[in-house]
């Protein structure tokens, strides 16, 4: 059993997954799983990961349900589930395992920074990490990590088409606090740069509060712009 396994969900990533997975090449060397969970990707994504990674596998379409398919076949004992479009920190293995060896929580993330154009995404990033802080809830874009035995216990991500980190962070904190590591994920700031930052805030306060209420998830993926598989 490897210390920690790196989980990658795609869904049409050919643009980007050779520079995601290179930039997991020495982890790999290192003795770290990475593992590609594909939701059906309709462009090269499968062809160009399948030779960049230890295990490919095809999963039902969506995040939550891809990165548990790709937690059933790891064989880490801490699992880090990494957006496509997120580069972890130099030494982000270290950080991860020996940090949770000597703390009594079972689960964590990073902060995060954004990286785009707008002026605005430092200041973004800032308050995304204290919020998570706070809170004790981490979103996706942040490299959530857990013990493998805590994942299952809190019986991984739910397969709904947004929010899924939101409610398994939630599951999560009932266990333990989680581990908030100050070294910094970076991810990409596509969204905020096409949508507008103020506008981009706006959409999520609102999709959350949704959420909060009891609106229907497949609703609020599309309200994000995403069409997810019907239930």
């Amino acid at each position: 059993m490897t210390a920690l396994s790196i989980i990658i969900p795609t869904l049409n990533e050919a643009d980007g997954i050779i520079d995601a997975l290179n930039a997991l090449s020495q982890l790999r060397a290192d003795g770290v799983e990475v593992i590609v969970a594909d939701g059906g990707s309709e462009d090269r994504t499968v062809e160009l990961a399948r030779s960049r990674c230890d295990k490919l596998i095809e999963a039902p379409r969506g995040r939550g349900a891809q990165m548990n398919t790709g937690a059933q076949i790891a064989t880490g004992e801490v699992f880090l589930f990494l957006h496509a479009d997120t580069r972890l920190p130099q030494g982000a293995e270290c950080l991860v395992t020996k940090d949770l060896a000597i703390s009594t929580r079972t689960w964590g993330r990073f902060d995060v920074a954004i990286a785009g154009r707008s002026f605005l995404l430092p200041v973004i990033a800032c308050l995304i990490n204290w919020r998570s802080r706070l809170t004790g809830i981490a979103t996706g874009d942040q490299a959530i990590f857990v013990k493998r035995g805590t994942f299952w216990q809190v019986g991984g991500f739910p397969d709904v088409p947004l929010m899924e980190d939101i409610i398994v962070s939630r599951r999560l904190r009932q266990i333990s606090a989680p581990l908030c590591l100050s070294a910094r994920v970076v991810t990409s700031g596509r969204r905020w740069d096409e949508r507008g930052p103020v506008r981009t805030i706006l959409l999520m306060w609102r999709l959350r509060a949704a959420h909060f209420l009891g609106a229907d998830p497949h609703t609020l993926a599309r309200a994000y712009g995403y069409v997810p598989r019907e239930p």
